[in-house]
């Protein structure tokens, strides 16, 4: 991610129901997506998710909480454009390609690789849990500048991973 892609970006994120279920939900509105930016920008982790056809900008996701000693990051920050929620017309499911295009990478680093979900962010639960996340607690999360909400934590370890990695 580039500091020229905010406008493009925030275009997609206009979208109030992608927000619908994330703990924060007023992202859609500029000065709250500019922290988000802000945090992703600052995270070096950050990741633009494009169309590869049509080069259109469909969303963000980003690597952060590196943990050298227990050699764990987690992935998150994730969001994508309405239009490409669930499967295509060619069977993508654009969240699912993501998701394991990052394991792969992060786990020739990490053993492990969590995710901090809203606890009321039911589609993202249940993405985790079709992914083979497992559940392995609750926390206090506080994103990037914003106050500290209840999340879920899900977790997958490289050893698992061959087993659970989507196929196609």
């Amino acid at each position: 991610m580039r500091a020229e892609d905010f406008e493009a970006l925030y275009a997609v994120a206009l979208d109030p129901l992608i927000w619908e279920q994330h703990p924060s939900r007023t992202r859609y509105q500029r000065d709250v997506f500019e922290n988000y930016f802000k945090g992703a920008m600052e995270s070096r982790g950050a990741l633009m998710i494009l169309d590869q056809q049509t080069g259109q900008i469909l969303g963000s996701s980003r690597y952060y909480d590196w943990d050298q000693s227990e050699r764990h990051v987690a992935i998150g920050y994730t969001f994508i454009a309405r239009s490409h929620w669930g499967h295509n017309s060619a069977g993508i499911n654009y969240n699912r390609q993501l998701k394991t295009l990052m394991l792969d990478h992060a786990f020739q680093y990490a053993n492990a690789v969590l995710f901090h979900v809203g606890t009321g962010n039911m589609r993202s639960r249940m993405a985790m849990q079709k992914l083979g996340a497992s559940l392995i607690g609750e926390a206090a999360v506080a994103y990037y500048g914003e106050a500290s909400n209840q999340n879920v934590i899900f977790r997958i370890d490289r050893a698992d991973w061959p087993r659970l990695r989507p196929t196609g």
